[in-house]
């Protein structure tokens, strides 16, 4: 529906990433003229694609995947076919090691060692029985569905290599948020098990566009000019002007030169702790010490062209070895080959995570270029001699970070932002939200629906309340239904069994039997009576046909049946798991493969 009586608004739009230009291309669809300020010489914010000698950078590695059919049908509507379907490869590097990701099991078996696999399985079932409670750290609630020791061998450094805090000070709710009903068990089913052929899975393949992402954010922006609107590059806002809960102009500044821009609505995807510091008069103390306490985590790319024509067959590759820096490898060419202008030649992309003004982010371009020849070739992916050319790029909050005390920060922030009438804070870093691209433009959707058709849409909770995983099924209806229909099974039909009662119980009645007996055998006679009964003690040492043997044997017996007991329950909850997976394949999700995808 085409709204006919805006013509008189004046839509301010700060920012011109994947959020702030699907809004502006939202409104100029409706007739309405927006004004968009993007500070950098191009467009796509995170998602832009960086350019360098003809070779071309993406920032990060964006493959295009969504739920959402507005999504889908926004990306078909701008490139069409200039989408590529691009096959996905990637692995961990770790210990010296590459195990295929996501993880298969003999390739894991291989690399672990048969001794190392054992102590992951048996950590995984003692913390099965007793997990943390209540599970307040993203540490503790990866230890809760993989164990401690998967925890500290594959998820630990490359988290914390992407952070910058220990695994103990960044919040639970983070991991929570990005992957749902996480546990070893799906991922050991994922692992053997493949989608029928009712699933599109985007895990083995993805859309890219040809030329990296930056390509359709450029489209997008002509898109948004052809239908009247403006989107000015190298023009930050420096200054914000309110009337109490009110946004009355905006000011930037445009090639040393700064004016004022009066609008009638304001949409922003700037860093909300940057919004708050550029109002005009400032929010309150209690709310700038909030937005202080905000953090974000920024990023160096290390891009590096190489003389050889193909290096290896991933598209990236997660580096979880503490030994280098470097915490991800991207491989531009195996994305699209016509990011890479010369065939006979690759370009790598070597990303370090890294707070600003520290040490990573404050080296010479020339020094981290020497650095990323160093560790490529101590990880044996390519011979420094082979590497001709290479340039830095660096990203500036990248990451919103969940630490212990972003929760209550946030929350002042949004109840103050909540007064405004006339703003709307959208995108990644406007909602300190770490959002994908293609909810960082459903919130830019809703933010036009709110503002032309006075909707109430809630952009704090886009990705808050619904599981995000990247396999796109036919069907969604059907995928409800199967998944209501194997949790009614799971509940009902085939109850769990729980390993630590069960294990409890079978180990009571074992020790009491014994114990039973032993009485028993007493009071008919004792030893002469219980010959037989006492061959137990060639098993149950120090067990004889006596009260103090009964009760050694007790224990021996609880201990045995409580073992029996809860391997007992652990695998056929397995392998009713495993029958159930079978026969409803459609509703699989490779959740390892999601786990680190949004580490």
């Amino acid at each position: 529906m085409t709204i006919e009586k805006q013509p008189k608004k004046k839509v301010i739009i700060i920012g011109g990433g994947p959020a702030g230009l699907t809004a502006a291309w939202e409104l100029a669809n409706q007739h309405i003229k927006p004004l968009v300020f993007e500070k950098l010489d191009k467009v796509g914010g995170i998602s832009r694609t960086e350019n360098y000698k003809g070779y071309s950078f993406d920032m990060g590695g964006h493959r295009f995947f969504s739920k959402s059919r507005y999504a889908n049908e926004f990306w078909d509507k701008i490139l069409g076919d200039d989408f590529l379907h691009r096959p996905r490869l990637s692995r961990i590097f770790y210990n010296g090691r590459f195990f295929n990701y996501p993880l298969k099991p003999f390739n894991v078996l291989s690399g672990l060692g048969l001794v190392q696999s054992f102590l992951i399985i048996t950590s995984y079932l003692r913390w099965q029985i007793w997990p943390y409670n209540p599970e307040e750290t993203f540490e503790e609630w990866v230890t809760n569905r993989f164990g401690k020791r998967l925890f500290e061998t594959f998820f630990k450094s490359y988290t914390e290599k992407v952070w910058g805090i220990p695994c103990s000070e960044l919040k639970a709710d983070w991991a929570a948020q990005r992957i749902k009903d996480l546990s070893l068990r799906t991922a050991v089913i994922s692992m053997f098990l493949k989608p029928n052929g009712n699933i599109k899975t985007l895990i083995s393949e993805f859309r890219y566009p040809r030329r990296g992402p930056g390509m359709l954010w450029t489209c997008v922006k002509e898109q948004v000019e052809e239908m009247g609107g403006s989107v000015q590059m190298e023009s930050a806002v420096v200054g914000i002007n309110r009337d109490g809960g009110h946004i009355t102009s905006v000011e930037v500044c445009q090639n040393g030169r700064r004016e004022t821009i009066i609008g009638t609505d304001f949409i922003s995807s700037m860093p909300v702790t940057v919004f708050l510091h550029s109002l005009k008069p400032p929010p309150p103390p209690e709310v700038m010490e909030a937005a202080a306490e905000l953090k974000y985590r920024d990023f160096v790319t290390v891009c590096l062209i190489i003389d050889q024509e193909h290096l290896f067959p991933d598209n990236w590759i997660y580096i979880h070895d503490p030994s280098v820096k470097v915490g991800r490898i991207q491989n531009y060419k195996n994305w699209s080959r016509e990011m890479v202008p010369d065939p006979s030649k690759s370009s790598l992309g070597l990303e370090y995570f890294c707070n600003k003004g520290d040490e990573l982010w404050s080296m010479a371009d020339e020094a981290l270029i020497a650095l990323g020849k160093r560790e490529l070739e101590t990880i044996g992916l390519a011979s420094a001699a082979d590497i001709r050319d290479g340039v830095v790029f660096r990203v500036e909050k990248t990451y919103p970070v969940y630490d212990q005390a972003y929760a209550h920060n946030l929350k002042i922030i949004k109840d103050y932002l909540a007064q405004f009438d006339n703003f709307q804070t959208i995108g990644r870093n406007g909602l300190h939200r770490y959002n994908n691209q293609d909810h960082a433009m459903l919130t830019g959707m809703l933010a036009v629906r709110n503002m032309l058709y006075d909707e109430s849409n809630n952009l704090w909770i886009v990705n808050a309340e619904e599981a995000y995983h990247e396999e796109l099924l036919i069907d969604d209806t059907l995928v409800e239904e199967v998944l209501d229909i194997a949790e009614d099974a799971m509940t009902h039909v085939f109850p769990r069994l729980d390993p630590l009662a069960f294990g409890l119980s079978v180990g009571a009645v074992a020790g009491i039997t014994v114990f039973a007996m032993t009485l028993l055998i007493l009071l008919q006679g004792g030893e002469a009576a219980g010959s037989n009964f006492g061959l137990l003690g060639q098993f149950f040492i120090g067990y004889s046909v006596s009260i103090t043997g009964g009760f050694i044997g007790f224990i021996w017996a609880f201990l045995i049946g409580f073992i029996s007991g809860s391997g007992t329950a652990f695998l056929r909850n397995t392998i009713i798991l495993i029958f159930l997976s079978i026969n409803l394949r459609s509703a699989q999700r490779s959740v390892l493969s999601t786990f680190l995808e949004h580490v």
